[in-house]
């Protein structure tokens, strides 16, 4: 009688215990990629990218190659989450947000400093991660949204959802996502930089033309403020004052009117802070190594190095004084005179932040550590 009643309960158990309480059912569910965000007229406008994984093989490469692989919702509300609940009133599943990539803000939430509540909707839910990529535009959010990769890759592996890959072979602007921006505001000098992206068409497939997201600068903001936008040719100094840089290129023209063009793939730079007679200098030195991609008959490895030398110093300076003009401290030099000397930054800064002028750096120095070439055919000439 006893094995009969325990194999009763153990029966009873196992009935009830097969199942998972509460749980979700993957195909009974929406997958959040991306989420755009813009503020008009005084409202919330957010656009929420849904991602199918049923076109995807392998995270990489569409079963379907005609299928569509996103699709994008529009709401409005007067706050974040007023927008959100008025976008689930539309959806047929339940979303899911674990999967959230990246962020779009709009140049109106930047500029009326919508950005801390856009972030902190999502940090706060128990869903989404730190590891959010973030990025700013002055083009209209949906649009990029909507940008598909080319050959139809996998959107999970867009530039703007996995922009690590393409950072390691061409380094203009550094991503950044969530956690690395609350603690830049949370440094010295409370500013972070957030990529800027624009939508071009310069892509074409042999059924239509293609539009790509282009990094072209970055949108700079403090704990309370959108300080503004520095892009395109003013924005190169950046990789230059950045050990992470991974990789870029250097061009010059010479005297004949012929261009060159150099590959940098490794950068080192020192910040050293110089006190005294109450002010702040900075001396600042910058050693490179360079690939040489092709070679002249008239030009010599001193003559390429100091061209490089001259391009490098030119866009660092020409980035510093284009920040200068917008206040701000776009190479985070009152955090290097804070980690070296807190007693003396706090002598000098004001609100976490010291008052830098064009003449702040004392001294900058770019130097050609190393020159080489990949290919045997070049060696004879680079060493002559």
């Amino acid at each position: 009688m006893t094995a009969r009643i325990l194999a009763l309960v153990l029966a009873i158990l196992s009935a009830v215990l097969s199942g998972c309480v509460d749980s979700n059912e993957p195909e009974r569910m929406l997958y959040i990629n991306g989420v755009g965000v813009d503020f008009k007229d005084g409202k919330y406008e957010v656009y929420v990218q849904l991602v199918s994984f049923a076109n995807t093989a392998n995270s990489e490469q569409p079963i379907d190659i005609g299928a569509v692989q996103a699709e994008v919702g529009h709401a409005t509300g007067n706050t974040m989450d007023e927008a959100l609940f008025e976008l689930y009133h539309s959806v047929d599943q339940k979303l899911f947000w674990g999967h959230l990539s990246y962020i779009v803000a709009s140049e109106d939430v930047m500029v009326k400093g919508k950005l801390s509540p856009v972030i902190d909707s999502f940090i706060r839910y128990k869903e989404t991660r730190y590891q959010i990529w973030l990025y700013t535009t002055k083009d209209p959010v949906q649009d990029v949204l909507l940008l598909r990769p080319v050959l139809n890759k996998s959107i999970t592996l867009s530039k703007l959802g996995d922009p690590k890959n393409s950072y390691e072979q061409e380094s203009f602007i550094q991503p950044l996502n969530i956690r690395q921006l609350l603690i830049g505001l949370d440094e010295p000098g409370h500013e972070a930089m957030i990529p800027l992206i624009s939508v071009e068409e310069n892509w074409k497939s042999m059924q239509e033309p293609i539009k790509a997201p282009v990094l072209s600068g970055v949108g700079v903001i403090t704990p309370t403020s959108f300080k503004g936008f520095i892009s395109g040719d003013k924005a190169r100094g950046i990789q230059w004052m950045s050990n992470n840089t991974k990789r870029g290129q250097v061009t010059f023209k010479l005297d004949g009117g012929n261009y060159f063009t150099m590959i940098i793939d490794k950068v080192k730079v020192k910040i050293k802070p110089i006190t005294g007679k109450g002010e702040v200098k900075f001396d600042i030195n910058v050693d490179l190594s360079a690939t040489v991609s092709e070679m002249g008959k008239d030009i010599t490895t001193d003559r390429i190095r100091k061209e490089i030398e001259k391009v490098v110093e030119s866009e660092i300076k020409e980035t510093y004084e284009d920040a200068l003009t917008i206040d701000v401290d776009i190479y985070h030099l009152s955090e290097k005179l804070y980690r070296k000397d807190v007693k003396e930054w706090k002598k000098h800064h004001k609100e976490g932040k010291l008052e830098l002028t064009e003449d702040s750096i004392r001294n900058l120095k770019v130097r050609v550590t190393k020159l080489s070439s990949d290919r045997k055919s070049y060696k004879e000439t680079i060493e002559r």
